[in-house]
């Protein structure tokens, strides 16, 4: 069965290798930032959706000269002066979309200097992918007054990652119950497409955990999942059940001694186990599994916790 396996990769990264795909790139902050401001009309007509209407133009003019964001875009410059190695990795994660999804446009790439908004970091919007390049300068950098389970994602490597989530969350289609075991398999389904859009990735950055979280979560998965079980959770619509395993935080909330150990979103790791049991006893689509029902996926998965 490990050959089997290891020979229907081969198969599917030769048939991918063949996809033709070539992102472009617009580097709209170095457009912006490099514009004077007698220029700033030319600015909108280039790129009109960045600049909605009811802003006067004294707003974007003060953007383009106020020295801490000239300060950001040397910063963002010096880091990203040469994108090309990240376009060849938007490249490579676009023909496994193309694979998957054949229908799915290639998009354009442009990359911006935001406001620091760690919930819009990469956008995904069917022609167009906005990255905000100021979230992604390394977890130590001077400019991020944010919590370290924030901080650690705030790498190069999880542009990729992030771009996937914006992906198949518009792919997957929102869910009826309201219980954890539906939030679980909703948050498993995208993170088990990671594992075939971006083969060459590690768990820990798929999910943005560091490999001592991943270590964690698999040396508790059984009794997480008996914990689960003996609170009789997996149905319950109790919304603090989001923020305690669901929602990005610096710990998991099981009450216990172990949260202070324990990495936020545990149950998004269990949903993505039980995904991925669910593939390897049925035989469906990519596309097909975002948008089968939760009941279905936990029924049919056979998911065992390793002890």
């Amino acid at each position: 069965m490990f050959f089997l396996s290891c020979d229907q990769k081969n198969k599917v990264e030769k048939a991918v290798e063949e996809i033709p795909v070539d992102i472009k790139v617009e580097r709209f902050d170095k457009v912006f930032f490099e514009s004077k401001p007698e220029d700033l009309e030319k600015v909108k007509k280039q790129f009109p959706f960045f600049f909605p209407p009811g802003n006067d133009d004294s707003v974007w003019l003060q953007k383009m000269q106020e020295p801490i964001w000239r300060e950001v875009y040397a910063e963002v410059q010096k880091k990203y002066s040469n994108f090309e190695p990240v376009r060849k990795e938007f490249n490579l994660l676009f023909q496994h979309v193309k694979y998957y999804f054949p229908k799915t446009k290639t998009p354009k790439v442009i990359t911006v200097i935001g406001e620091m908004d760690y919930t819009a970091k990469a956008i995904y919007a069917d022609s167009l992918v906005i990255i905000a390049l100021e979230l992604y300068l390394g977890k130590d950098h001077k400019y991020y007054q944010f919590p370290n389970y924030l901080k650690q994602n705030f790498e190069e490597k999880q542009i990729m990652p992030d771009v996937v989530s914006s992906f198949t969350y518009r792919n997957i289609p929102a869910y009826d119950d309201k219980n954890l075991i539906s939030q679980m398999i909703f948050e498993g389904k995208q993170l088990y497409a990671k594992d075939l859009l971006l083969p060459e990735y590690s768990d820990a950055e798929k999910i943005g955990y560091t490999p001592e979280q991943i270590k964690w979560c698999e040396e508790n998965e059984a009794y997480m999942w008996r914990y689960f079980i003996e609170k009789e959770m997996l149905y319950s619509v109790d919304p603090k059940l989001t923020t305690r395993f669901i929602a990005p935080a610096p710990f998991s909330k099981f009450y216990l001694e172990i949260d202070n150990d324990s990495p936020g979103r545990v149950g998004a790791w269990i949903g993505w186990q039980m995904v991925r049991s669910y593939m390897k006893n049925n035989t469906v689509t990519l596309p097909e599994l975002l948008k089968i029902n939760a009941k279905e996926i936990f029924e049919k998965s056979k998911y065992k916790p390793k002890k």
